[in-house]
Parts: structure tokens; C-alpha cells; sequence
């Protein structure tokens, strides 16, 4: 009989099978979350305690480095114990957990990222009402928003996998539990869920995408009417950390969706997974703080401030 319950565990198959490799890939991996939850730890303290931060820009930031700090940890320390440990192995109750939280921070960063967006846009295309627009409590909403709407969006495919069956195969090929190798494995109809699974990607996408877009086409617009050179390049600067993040996180999510062929698609999906559950989130805090003079002058003072307490 086809039960679900016949299978409580799966078997992840990881990367690859050569021990030099997973010694070149553990160390890798541990390098860049290691780099990863210092550089966001550190943007979320000087963001916390320095009160030149104290701005919606940095608030967002803040939230952004959270959210960093939570999906890299959702995927790598349990790759990284697999490695080590040999054991392959990971509960099904476990695997629901991991996509959950995956897809919970993921989303996420796509809505906060066009309310970045937009708060760029307010400050250079509407400077005067800055403050009015983008307060506190609006801040504070938009970001609660974020989370609501990527909540919204993962619970229904998500509650359906749920009543997924698995009886003939508990091989996961990836190194993390996602939504697509699951489904090639289970024995049950997945053709509802997988064109929501679609649906929903493509909705998170294209929404965050049209708003980013159409506030950066303000921006430049607006930009491109500076009257000098100096005013172009400050406004420029303001925005450029984001743009790169924005790049990154788009390019890297359009890369996975153009499949060259359905031979090569799962070692590409999983390469280009390890890269954005990795690198990401690794060189995010160093795009805003090498561009951000303020952050820059923030870390600077807060050294100051350590070795002039460690002095005494």
C-alpha cells in the first residue's frame, strides 16, 4: 500500500561522493558562513548602536542582515554536520522544517528588497517628505508586511506537500531539503502542487521585480536632473550598495529558472543553491559597508570605542 508514513527519513545525496572534494567543500562552507554571520552580525550591532544609523535605510538593512543570518543557517550547518558526520540522513519532520524556513526567509528578502527600493526612491525623489512618508511606525509596517505577504505565499503549496506519499524512494538528490527533488520522488500526484509551487515563485518574482524596477527608473530619472556633477554621484552612491544586492539576488534566481537542458538541471539547481545559501549572504555586509561611508565610519568609531575601553 502507498503510506507516507512508510518513509520517516530521508537520505540527502549531497554534492559529491569524492572525500577530497567534500574536505574542499567543508571547508569552504564553513569559511563563508562563518564570514557570513560576522559580516551581518556586525551591520545588525553598529545598525543598533550607533546613532548616525539610526535612519529607515539602516532599519531595513537591519532586517536584510537578519534575514541573511537565518536562511544561511537554515542551510548550511546541517550540509556542513552531514559532511562531517557521514550521516546523510535527515528526519521527515526535520526536511519539512528546513523548507519551511528556506522558503520563509527567502521570500522574504524578495519583498524587503523592493521596500528598500522603495524607500531609495522616497529619499531621492520626494527628499522633503522623507521623514513623513517613511516614519517609524511605517518602517516598522512595511517590514511586519514583508513577512505577512512571504507567509501567505509559501503556507498554501507548503500545507499541501504536506500530504505528500513517499513509497518508493527516500533518495533526495541535493544537499538540503527543496521543494523540487521532493517531488520527483513522491508517488503522488504533484501536478496541482507543482504549478503552485510555480505560480507562487513567479509571483514573489515578478512583483518584487516590478516595483524595484519601476523605483529605480524613477530614481535615475530624477538623478539625471541633478544639476552638478558632485549631487549625481552622492544620490548615485546612496543606491549603488543595493543595486549590487539586487543584481545578485535576481541574477542568481533567473540562473536557476533558465535550465539548459533536464540532464544538466539538478547539478546546476544545486550549485547555484550552494552559491545563494553561501556566498549571498557572505558578501552582502561587504558591498554595504566597502560602499556605505557611513557604515564604514560607524565600524571605525566602534573600534575606537573597544580599544579605548580595553585601554583602560
Amino acid at each position: 500500500m502507498r503510506n507516507r508514513t512508510a518513509i520517516t527519513t530521508f537520505i540527502l545525496l549531497g554534492l559529491t561522493e569524492d572525500p577530497q572534494l567534500q574536505v574542499l567543500i567543508f571547508i569552504f562552507l564553513l569559511t563563508t558562513y562563518m564570514l557570513s554571520v560576522t559580516g551581518n552580525l556586525t551591520i545588525i550591532t553598529l545598525t543598533l548602536v550607533d546613532s548616525h544609523l539610526k535612519t529607515p535605510m539602516y532599519f531595513f538593512l537591519q532586517n536584510f542582515s537578519f534575514l541573511e543570518i537565518s536562511f544561511t543557517t537554515a542551510c548550511v550547518p546541517r550540509f556542513l554536520y552531514s559532511i562531517s558526520s557521514g550521516d546523510r540522513t535527515i528526519t521527515y519532520n526535520a526536511c519539512a522544517c528546513q523548507i519551511f524556513f528556506t522558503d520563509l526567509f527567502g521570500v522574504t528578502e524578495f519583498f524587503l528588497l523592493a521596500t528598500m527600493s522603495y524607500d531609495r526612491y522616497v529619499a531621492i525623489c520626494k527628499p522633503l517628505h522623507y521623514m513623513t512618508i517613511i516614519s517609524n511606525k511605517v518602517c516598522k509596517t512595511m517590514v511586519i508586511c514583508c513577512w505577512m505577504a512571504s507567509l501567505m505565499i509559501i503556507l498554501p503549496p507548503l500545507s499541501m506537500g504536506l500530504n505528500l506519499e513517499f513509497c518508493d524512494s527516500n533518495i533526495i538528490d541535493h544537499f538540503g531539503c527543496d521543494a523540487s527533488p521532493i517531488l520527483k520522488i513522491s508517488c503522488s500526484d504533484t501536478w496541482l502542487i507543482e504549478q503552485m509551487v510555480i505560480a507562487c515563485a513567479v509571483l514573489t518574482f515578478i512583483l518584487t521585480l516590478i516595483c524595484v524596477v519601476l523605483s529605480y527608473i524613477y530614481i535615475i530619472r530624477t538623478i539625471l536632473k541633478f544639476p552638478s556633477v558632485q549631487q549625481r554621484k552622492k544620490a548615485f552612491s546612496t543606491c549603488s550598495s543595493h543595486m549590487i544586492v539586487v543584481s545578485i539576488t535576481y541574477g542568481s534566481c533567473i540562473f536557476i529558472y533558465i535550465k539548459p537542458s533536464a540532464k544538466d538541471e539538478v547539478e546546476i539547481n544545486k550549485g547555484v543553491s550552494l552559491l545563494i545559501s553561501s556566498i549571498s549572504p557572505m558578501l552582502n555586509p561587504f558591498i554595504y559597508t566597502l560602499r556605505n561611508k557611513q557604515v564604514k565610519q560607524a565600524f571605525q568609531d566602534s573600534l575606537k570605542k573597544i580599544a579605548f575601553f580595553s585601554q583602560k
